[in-house]
């Protein structure tokens, strides 16, 4: 299993004539069992292919070409086109959207979270670079070319979530090395309003069998690490978690931004300080060393099945003593939460 998508899963390219998404649409083609991209849309350029690929005008069409429903829909227009590229997928029956583009208006990303709510479909991004379940499919550039994807992805049981793109894969290569592979990679995004969070995905992760522990890259700014270990500690999740923490060098310099947009730290509580304690009172082990993390997770595993399921699920004392469907949404309110902060 998966969460996300599968191998039945069918999406379109929104832009696909466009340099990235060309590349991008050949790595999905080429990986596992071959994505199946059903169509792309670039205005005017109705009647062209990339790679085989028919390309429409609009999304109404390729929908039309394709028979039924399409699943997902990846989307690479330049920012100020980004919105109404997301709502007419939207419209037109889209349920799971993955935003590649980054720079988008704050007040557009709230706007799209807002309707992809209200139609119960879910987004992921902005500026991320998708979703891979290793050796089966992948949506969107996550893992390059398919053929250093499949260097640094193996299938397994542990699901991986980074705001960092690039991360998202350094983590997963790292896992496979030793031995532990993934069940699905998310690359949430590294802006401040984003579709889907941490905690949002969690009840995905949670549902899916073939998950045994959670691995998660974060940086210094935003509060969605206060509400995953809200969500693990309200919902007992029987999920053990490694965290790692990059930027800490952030808390001794106010105001410097990280990289990403959603880095800025703005109060104590968005330091890497608070958060790594935050985190720990949750049970959740912030490792020190990206290579650090594979033995936490073994060591996690390993407590999860010579303890008895209540204790199991209890905060991790150490950890705290050093400070598959596409779409459906999770019942949580904070996509609708930073929608609503981006509006003010």
């Amino acid at each position: 299993m998966s969460i996300l998508i599968n191998a039945e899963t069918t999406f379109i390219v929104q832009g696909i004539t466009g340099r990235e998404a060309v590349n991008l649409t050949r790595e999905c083609l080429d990986y596992g069992a071959g994505a199946k991209i059903v169509g792309g849309v670039t205005p005017g350029r109705l009647g062209r292919d990339v790679h085989g690929v028919p390309v429409f005008d609009t999304v109404a069409q390729a929908v039309e070409h394709h028979g039924s429903a399409v699943d997902g829909s990846v989307v690479t227009v330049p920012p100020a086109f980004t919105k109404d590229a997301v709502i007419e997928a939207l419209e037109n029956g889209v349920q799971l959207v993955v935003i590649v583009t980054e720079r988008i208006p704050r007040r557009d990303v709230a706007e799209m979270v807002e309707v992809a709510n209200a139609r119960q479909a879910r987004i992921i991004g902005p500026n991320c670079l998708g979703i891979i379940v290793p050796e089966v499919i992948k949506m969107g550039g996550i893992g390059g070319p398919a053929r250093d994807a499949a260097k640094s992805y193996r299938r397994g049981s542990v699901g991986v979530i980074s705001r960092s793109g690039g991360m998202t894969t350094e983590m997963s290569s790292t896992l496979s090395a030793a031995g532990l592979g993934q069940s699905t990679a998310v690359s949430i995004g590294g802006d401040a309003i984003i579709g889907s969070s941490y905690a949002e995905l969690m009840p995905l992760f949670e549902a899916d069998q073939d998950t045994e522990a959670i691995v998660i890259y974060t940086e210094p700014g935003g509060r969605m690490e206060a509400e995953l270990s809200r969500w693990v500690t309200e919902q007992h999740s029987r999920l053990p978690i490694v965290a790692f923490m990059a930027g800490r060098f952030m808390d001794e310099m106010p105001g410097m931004s990280f990289g990403h947009a959603g880095t800025i730290v703005e109060g104590k509580e968005d330091t890497a300080t608070e958060k790594v304690a935050r985190l720990a009172a949750a049970g959740i082990t912030v490792a020190e060393r990206i290579e650090d993390i594979p033995g936490l997770v073994k060591a996690k595993l390993s407590r999860m099945t010579s303890s008895p399921p209540d204790q199991a699920s209890q905060p991790d004392d150490a950890a705290a003593a050093q400070s598959s469907e596409p779409g459906g949404r999770p019942g949580g309110q904070a996509a609708g939460e930073r929608a609503a902060e981006g509006r003010a």
